[in-house]
């Protein structure tokens, strides 16, 4: 297995795209069976031209990619660079002997609805289950069933893993695009199913810290907390989240305070059984209401009864340091028979980058400091991977697929 990326930061589209495909051919030096590129939004009125022009240079048999507001790629072979709001242009290739390489594109009107059975699912991706296929998934964000697509591919595949984000444009708000097989698509989904000689680990790095202690939804309508109840030893009873949300705050130092002004979230806890939690056992959600008057709080999940949750802050360097311990816990050393060749997908949110780091290059070079590989990606308008048994939309996150060799 041989993964390469490129980077190309000419003006010109056509320069851009001449100097990448030179590049990871070269580096390649083995037929590519899979690519992956990613387009800088400042190119967004040459979209139409980027794969006519890769199609007159490169052969590949699979080719999938969408736009970002900014994009990642290997400069010189070395370092890893991320380009935010200017020209850029990233190309991964990756030679996979012993893989299946399946993309596909979705409509909304094809998708299955979710009382389908799973074969429904199995049949429109075409890739059966028993063959365990990992996923790489690039949707437009007015791709109107994100979350249904997410949901069914785990119905279908329970435990495969999936990463990807959504397209993104920039501070300009240009238009969004994705790509597949030399077409471009507004407002659809494309991705590629990898089986076979193939693992995808996967790190999904959210930033935030929790603060206080966790409480169970006791009362919740849709994606409003109604009622919860502390959960610790003394008890407490019930009380509103805006309550529970007051009672912490006055706990709080002055610096956190401040912070929670701006930067709070609400963990949601996807192991209902797990006692001592972490901060891998939360998906992280922003809390986008406060009701006063009935004490309540609206955040940007659907919410039941029995559900744990956990108020979190978020900042730098809560994101820096998440994302090293992230990177520890999985840069373990080589068990006997681990083929070490292998490359990574880098999707981060739109929000991190220098504008949270006050310094360019943050996330990819802290990941290359544990992972000295191939690395692409781009910054999304919403990162796409597992927590838990499940795959979720996230925000303000940096999601990583590595892959590489199984172990013999």
């Amino acid at each position: 297995m041989r993964w390469v990326s490129t980077l190309s930061t000419r003006a010109s589209l056509e320069a851009a795209v001449t100097e990448v495909v030179e590049a990871a051919r070269a580096a390649l030096e083995a037929p590519a069976d899979l690519g992956l590129v990613f387009i800088s939004s400042a190119f967004a009125s040459d979209y139409s031209r980027l794969m006519p022009l890769l199609a007159e240079r490169l052969s590949v048999p699979a080719l999938i990619g969408c736009s970002g507001g900014g994009v990642v790629g290997m400069a010189s072979g070395e370092k890893a660079e991320e380009i935010e709001g200017k020209p850029a242009l990233s190309l991964c290739l990756a030679h996979l002997p012993g893989v299946e390489v399946r993309p596909f594109h979705l409509t909304t009107e094809e998708l299955p609805d979710l009382d389908s059975s799973p074969e429904d699912w199995v049949e429109l991706i075409g890739v059966h289950p028993q063959n365990y296929p990992q996923f790489i998934l690039l949707i437009d964000p007015f791709y109107g069933k994100i979350n249904d697509l997410l949901q069914g591919l785990d119905y279908a595949y329970p435990g495969a893993p999936k990463v990807g984000g959504l397209a993104s444009s920039g501070a300009m708000g240009q238009g969004t695009a994705v790509f597949c097989d030399g077409e471009l698509y507004a407002g659809e989904a494309v991705g590629v199913a990898l089986s076979g000689n193939i693992v995808l680990d996967t790190i999904v790095a959210q930033g935030c810290r929790p603060i206080g202690d966790p409480y169970r939804i006791t009362r919740g309508d849709r994606n409003i907390i109604l009622q919860v109840e502390k959960q610790d030893a003394a008890g407490g009873g019930e009380l509103s989240p805006l309550e529970a949300l007051q009672e912490l705050l006055g706990e709080l130092g002055e610096e956190d305070r401040q912070l929670a002004g701006h930067s709070l979230f609400v963990g949601v806890v996807r192991d209902e059984f797990k006692q001592q939690l972490e901060a891998g056992d939360f998906l992280l959600r922003n809390l986008i209401g406060v009701d006063p008057r009935m004490g309540a709080i609206a955040i940007g999940d659907r919410v039941r009864p029995g559900q744990r949750i956990q108020f979190h802050l978020r900042d730098a360097r809560t994101s820096a340091e998440d994302l090293e311990l992230l990177l520890k816990n999985q840069d373990t050393p080589a068990r006997p028979g681990a083929v070490q060749t292998r490359g990574a997908l880098m999707f981060s949110c739109l929000g991190r980058g220098e504008n949270l780091y006050g310094e360019p290059n943050f996330d990819s070079n802290l990941f290359r400091r544990h992972f000295p590989i191939p690395l692409s990606g781009f910054f999304c308008n919403g990162e796409i991977g597992p927590v838990g048994n499940g795959t979720f939309l996230h925000g303000y996150t940096s999601v990583f697929g590595i892959c590489r060799q199984p172990e013999n």
